[in-house]
């Protein structure tokens, strides 16, 4: 095989994810119904002068912000696919897509929890029935919304067998979760906005028939504490991903049990492993040996791992004798 050819193949064979069609055209459309039925929120606590409904209102435009920049980070990835500035591709603008969005989640929920404490120290009038309308459609608008953005993706199965140069047979099982971060927190903000409108809609009914006027506030206050927990997982996956914190990941102990734990005489003397792609890996390994085998050698051996896109692989002869 040619260089030529040899190199063409390597850049088809570490194509890296990029997009996903079905996501974006997702949260489009969650976005302009989460900005219609903020409309009808803002506009309905107004007329109705009901702060609960006009203040969910207002937390569903910075939702309605957060599933707009979802999209907007999908379109940059599909924008600058063929960049070749962007060495790996340019999967991490989704991830830096919903890292942004957590931090909003955040923010929500401190609004959220600055709001409920205001009107436990200043309650005011609540039209209830109206109330309770509104937030019911607000939590079908967000039901609707989590249908469209729920991800699919729930993980797979990877079988492998594969038989060494001394005719060993090595099988390996892997359950890998390829989760979509970015429409994950897409996800997470119409979640958070339905478990709110629940929240709404308990207190508002304990409200009208109990005469609970309090259950609002703490209920926007157990609200923001929901919020902030999903709000935090999210930064942290996202987080990891954006550090390159991946070296407590399965595979870096896979690569370690195909060099270290085989026949073959070789021992690890530097090892970097970073994600690329949704379940998909660059590995970087330097190792040291007294075997005649070359980098082609241990690249085809980790070859076993799907996962592992981009392969370098440094080799270290131990002096003779």
């Amino acid at each position: 095989m040619s260089l030529e050819a040899a190199a063409a193949q390597r850049r088809h064979s570490h194509a890296f994810d990029t997009g996903n069609a079905g996501a974006e055209r997702a949260a489009r459309r969650a976005m302009w119904l989460t900005l219609a039925m903020m409309v009808v929120e803002i506009s309905g606590g107004w007329w109705f002068n009901s702060m609960a409904v006009l203040a969910d209102g207002w937390h569903m435009s910075s939702h309605a912000l957060a599933l707009g920049l979802s999209a907007f980070a999908y379109a940059c990835a599909r924008r600058y696919a063929g960049d070749g500035r962007f060495a790996f591709g340019t999967w991490k603008i989704e991830i830096l897509g919903g890292y942004t969005s957590a931090i909003l989640l955040l923010v929500v929920a401190g609004l959220m929890a600055f709001q409920s404490v205001e009107r436990l120290i200043t309650p005011s009038p609540i039209h209830y029935r109206e109330a309770i309308a509104i937030a019911v459609v607000g939590l079908a608008v967000n039901l609707l919304c989590a249908w469209w953005l729920r991800d699919h993706d729930h993980g797979h199965d990877h079988g492998h067998h594969h038989g060494d140069a001394h005719d060993h047979d090595h099988d390996h099982g892997h359950h890998h979760h390829h989760h979509d971060l970015n429409q994950r927190s897409a996800y997470l903000h119409v979640i958070a906005d339905a478990a709110t409108s629940v929240l709404a809609i308990v207190a508002l009914l304990g409200g009208m028939y109990l005469g609970a006027r309090w259950l609002d506030p703490v209920m926007g206050l157990a609200g923001a504490v929901l919020v902030t927990v999903w709000a935090w997982g999210l930064l942290r996956s996202s987080g990891r991903v954006l550090l390159d914190a991946e070296m407590d990941a399965p595979v870096v102990e896979e690569v370690r049990e195909v060099i270290e734990q085989g026949d073959v005489r070789a021992r690890i003397s530097d090892l970097h492993v970073w994600k690329v792609g949704r379940g998909k890996f660059a590995c970087v390994v330097s190792l040291v040996t007294d075997s005649p085998l070359g980098a082609d050698d241990f690249r085809a051996m980790l070859a076993i791992h799907e996962e592992l896109v981009h392969v370098t692989v440094e080799v270290h002869r131990l002096p003779a004798g």
